[in-house]
């Protein structure tokens, strides 16, 4: 069986998801929707897909799946349109900002019984999951610290934080996911601190772009989160998981893996700059994903579920910075 997609938004996202289904044997881009004709044409055309308008791929067919990867506050809409047609949906994170609009989306998918994965691509980065494979061997014992740095090499324009739904719901999100993933319980507690320290035109659309998130579990597992739109370097991804037995990690990655000594010092190769490079093999490991849970009928990973909780952990960590107190997630019911 070849799964059979139709592509809403032919964006930045939109043209790394194309890539990764383009590059599936088990897959086929068949058609590509975007409000901007332009970007729908040329991403078409790449991959030999049909410039189609959304109403065209809801009822054609001969597509089997959607992704979404149009703006954060159409995500909603559009899986409750693709689950009542039919359609196997993978949505880009959030689904929505506001977390009683993503219940009434999910229980509308649960409804339709619709195959629905969520977009939190770092699961299925290969340094990070043979980290949780390390966990899971017993390398380490019991988890009981976990650090996550993640920063990116400079801010996102103004007109998309508007948008966004703001650093926690769109860049610390992927990083609550990343902590239930690697904690292997669900937080109990999120305190958050944040400021503006890199661009003031971030401050004054209200948002942050600094953050600093510490998440504990019932038990007294915790992990720290250190968030920045400003890597100098370039994009800072690293993971550390501290056990009762020792300690796994996962440094950053760089085109090639060198070290130069001479007369000046040490020195290695810049960083990888951005999420596209960064995690390719993530992206197509995710979409591979789907392909097989849709081929095979099951019910692929991460759910509608694991992005509502995501989503109530940045609603947790925004409300934290707001208060200045430390937040119970039993505060926000599920």
């Amino acid at each position: 069986m070849t799964v059979r997609f139709g592509l809403l938004g032919a964006g930045r996202i939109g043209k790394v998801h194309a890539k990764a289904v383009a590059g599936n044997p088990a897959a086929k881009l068949v058609a590509v929707a975007d409000a901007v004709e332009k970007a729908a044409k040329d991403l078409a055309s790449a991959y030999g897909a049909q410039v189609c308008t959304i109403d065209e791929i809801e009822k054609a067919d001969g597509i089997d799946a959607v992704i979404i990867c149009t703006p954060t506050d159409t995500h909603a809409d559009l899986t409750e349109r693709f689950a009542r047609a039919g359609k196997a949906i993978f949505c880009e994170k959030p689904i929505d900002l506001d977390l009683g609009r993503v219940k009434t989306c999910l229980a509308i998918v649960k409804q339709e019984k619709a195959t629905l994965m969520v977009g939190f691509n770092r699961r299925f980065d290969p340094h990070f999951a043979a980290v949780r494979k390390a966990i899971d061997d017993g390398a380490v014992g019991n988890v009981e610290m976990v650090q996550i740095v993640s920063r990116d090499p400079g801010p996102p324009p103004a007109e998309y934080i508007t948008r966004s739904g703001g650093i926690f719901k769109d860049m610390t999100i992927h990083d609550f996911d990343m902590a239930r993933f690697l904690l292997g319980e669900e937080a109990a507690t999120v305190t958050a601190q944040a400021s503006v320290l890199v661009d003031k035109k971030i401050g004054k659309l209200g948002d942050y772009d600094s953050a600093s998130v510490m998440i504990s579990t019932a038990s007294g597992r915790h992990c720290t989160i250190s968030n920045s739109r400003r890597a100098t370097y370039g994009y800072d991804q690293r993971i550390e998981v501290h056990g009762s037995k020792g300690m796994v990690a996962a440094e950053n990655q760089r085109a090639v893996s060198i070290e130069v000594a001479n007369g000046s010092g040490y020195t290695r190769p810049p960083l990888l700059d951005f999420f596209m490079t960064r995690y390719t093999e993530a992206y197509a490991n995710e979409i591979a994903t789907f392909v097989e849970a849709v081929e095979k009928g099951r019910k692929p990973a991460p759910t509608g579920e694991d992005g509502l909780i995501a989503l109530a952990m940045a609603e947790a960590a925004l409300r934290s910075v707001k208060e200045g107190r430390t937040v119970k997630m039993s505060e926000f019911e599920r």
